[in-house]
């Protein structure tokens, strides 16, 4: 399950940059055209299983710990490093996910933030859906980037 998930970060850098809000609506586009499969696959094993906690749990601990390996260094994650990932989760995988509609989206969110805060040294990130989000901006993401 879940295979390469980590492919999801290779364009986070870009995604990221000067993020705007016309930016956003086609990142976003892009992002869940491009890998969009990989959060069907998530929330189908949730829809499937008989226990959708531990199923979303298996999903959310398979997704943090592949993206974890992906940029640890010696068992770390440079800081800034670590930034970056939280931003790309709150602003492109959790709405990405809310955006299915699925029953099971939440629970799939749920347990993803808990399986990252908890995979994530000092992390303690939330999730909102896209539709916030994107209302949020007015040029620029929270008129900060």
């Amino acid at each position: 399950m879940l295979d390469n998930v980590a492919v999801i970060f290779d364009d986070m850098d870009e995604m990221l940059r000067k993020l705007k809000k016309v930016q956003y609506e086609e990142r976003m586009e892009y992002f869940r055209n491009t890998h969009g499969h990989y959060i069907d696959e998530m929330i189908s094993s949730v829809e499937a299983a008989e226990d959708k906690n531990a199923a979303a749990d298996e999903a959310a601990g398979i997704f943090s710990k592949a993206a974890y390996d992906k940029f640890a260094k010696n068992g770390k994650i440079k800081s800034y490093k670590q930034v970056d990932l939280n931003f790309f989760m709150v602003y492109y995988v959790f709405p990405a996910i809310l955006l299915t509609g699925k029953e099971d989206a939440t629970t799939v969110c749920d347990a993803l933030k808990n399986a990252w805060n908890g995979t994530f040294k000092d992390t303690n990130i939330s999730y909102t859906d896209y539709d916030t989000l994107y209302k949020s901006f007015r040029t620029k993401i929270f008129g900060i980037f």
